[in-house]
C-alpha cells in the first residue's frame, strides 16, 4: 500500500500533472466568474509548459546532471557479478521480447551484456524486478528471456523476481553479492540516485551509466519544443525528486 501511495504522489508531483493541475484552476476560477485571477492561473500555465517542453533549458540541465558519472567503456578484470537495475515490461507473446521489454530496460541490458562479453571469465548477470501491479510475468524473467535471446548462458543469469524498486535492488545485492565487486548498470539519469541506496547498504559497486537521453556540446537556444523533451523533462524531475526524498529519509 506505501508502494502504491509513493507512485501516486509522485504522479501528482510530475511536471505534466502540476501543468494540468494549474490550468484546471484556472478553468474553476473562470466556471466561478473571477476572471482576473483565471487568467493569472492560465498565464502561469501557460509559462510553465513552455519552460518544461523547451529543449534547450531542458536537456543543458539534464546533461549536466547525466554527465556526472562517466562511461564504462571497459570492464574491469576479476568482476563476478554484473547487476543491472530494471525497468518496465508488459506481456504479450504475440511480440517479440524486444518489444515487450521497454527501450529503457533493452538498453540497460544490452549495456551489461556489452561488458559481460569483455570479460574472460564470464561474470553472472544479476537482473531483477517484480510483475508489477496487473502482468503476470516478473519484470527479472522478462530480462532473463531477453537475455537468452542475446546469447548468455542461462547458468550465468541470476534473477530477483521480488524487487520493486531500486532501494529493493540495493537490499537484494547486500544478500546475494556481499563483498564481492561487481558493475553496476542502470541509466545515467538515475545512477546518481541508485548510487546512494547502494552506498548505503555498504555496496561500492563500479559504475556502468548507459541510456542517456541528451548529448549537448553546444546548445542551441533556437532549438524548437517537443514531445520529447517533456520525456526529458519528466524523467530529471522524477529523479530530482528521488534524490529530495533520499535525503529526507537520511539516505
Amino acid at each position: 500500500m506505501d508502494f502504491v501511495l509513493k507512485k501516486f504522489v509522485s504522479f501528482l508531483m510530475m511536471p505534466f500533472s502540476l501543468g494540468m493541475i494549474l490550468l484546471f484552476i484556472g478553468i474553476v476560477l473562470l466556471y466561478l466568474n473571477r476572471t482576473q485571477k483565471a487568467k493569472i492561473v492560465f498565464i502561469l500555465s501557460f509559462v510553465w509548459f513552455s519552460l518544461i517542453s523547451y529543449s534547450p533549458i531542458v536537456n543543458y540541465f539534464l546533461y549536466s546532471y547525466e554527465s556526472r558519472i562517466p562511461t564504462l567503456h571497459t570492464a574491469p578484470e576479476n568482476i563476478k557479478y554484473i547487476y543491472i537495475l530494471g525497468n518496465g515490461h508488459h506481456t504479450d507473446t504475440s511480440q517479440p521480447i524486444t518489444s515487450q521489454v521497454n527501450p529503457i530496460a533493452v538498453v540497460r541490458l544490452v549495456e551489461g551484456i556489452r561488458l559481460y562479453h569483455q570479460l574472460l571469465e564470464e561474470p553472472i548477470l544479476i537482473v531483477s524486478g517484480y510483475s508489477g501491479l496487473q502482468d503476470p510475468t516478473s519484470h527479472a524473467q522478462m530480462q532473463k528471456k531477453l537475455a537468452l535471446s542475446l546469447g548468455v548462458k542461462a547458468s550465468k543469469i541470476h534473477i530477483e523476481p521480488s524487487a520493486k524498486d531500486t532501494q529493493e535492488e540495493a537490499r537484494l545485492a547486500k544478500k546475494f553479492i556481499g563483498e564481492h565487486p561487481f558493475i553496476l548498470v542502470t541509466s545515467a539519469s538515475h545512477m546518481p540516485r541508485a548510487l546512494s541506496f547502494f552506498a548505503n547498504e555498504g555496496l561500492s559497486p563500479i559504475l556502468a551509466p548507459t541510456n542517456h537521453l541528451v548529448s549537448v556540446q553546444k546548445v542551441d537556444y533556437l532549438g524548437i519544443y517537443g514531445v520529447g523533451t517533456l520525456v526529458n523533462t519528466h524523467i530529471f524531475w522524477h529523479e530530482i525528486l528521488g534524490v529530495l526524498w533520499q535525503k529526507l529519509k537520511g539516505i
